[in-house]
């Protein structure tokens, strides 16, 4: 991890640095996103990974999932103030450690290489059970939904047989079992 840039997230005795990822559910218009993104780049918070879909038409409901790290203080105001923004109806916090919530991250990756580099590609995306998207003589675009550490991992390793370009998704999360975040 690269050193902090803000004040607010430089561990103290008090309290070390951790990830944690907040699930948002939002009226889903606009300006919103905006407002929450600016509640983090307005006090110097940093946004590791942001994704946002529409979860619910009929109640117009976005889900935003933001991953940020900080010290529990820093952590704890971020709660705070996302629930005091009026488009909010409700926020979840996980620690990325949590074992009852799942978290993923999909990636594309392509490659442009020979049919055996591809191959051998092929075969070392196969743990994650990977969809091939696109085929051609010289090329695939692979999916591949897995943790983020792994993505990365991955992306090391296929850098040498060809790979060209990845896209991902950032972090989005589910908690495990019948629970649900009420």
């Amino acid at each position: 991890m690269s050193s902090p840039k803000s004040a607010y997230s430089i561990p103290t005795k008090k309290g070390k640095l951790d990830t944690h990822i907040f699930v948002v559910w939002v009226d889903n218009e606009s300006g919103v996103l905006a407002r929450v993104v600016g509640l983090f780049s307005g006090r110097g918070y940093n946004i590791e990974s942001l994704a946002v879909a529409e979860v619910d038409a009929t109640k117009n409901i976005s889900r935003i999932t933001i991953v940020t790290t900080g010290t529990p203080q820093v952590i704890d105001q971020i709660k705070l103030q996302l629930k005091k923004l009026v488009p909010v109806h409700k926020v979840a916090d996980f620690k990325r450690e949590d074992k009852n919530v799942i978290f993923k991250e999909m990636a594309l990756l392509k490659i442009v290489a020979q049919k055996k580099k591809i191959d051998k590609c092929l075969k070392e995306c196969k743990k994650f059970n990977p969809v091939i998207l696109d085929k051609t003589n010289k090329s695939v675009v692979v999916q591949i939904t897995a943790l983020r550490r792994e993505i990365d991992k991955m992306s090391k390793k296929l850098k040498p047989y060809g790979l060209t370009s990845t896209s991902r998704t950032g972090a989005i999360a589910m908690t495990r079992g019948a629970q649900t975040f009420k």
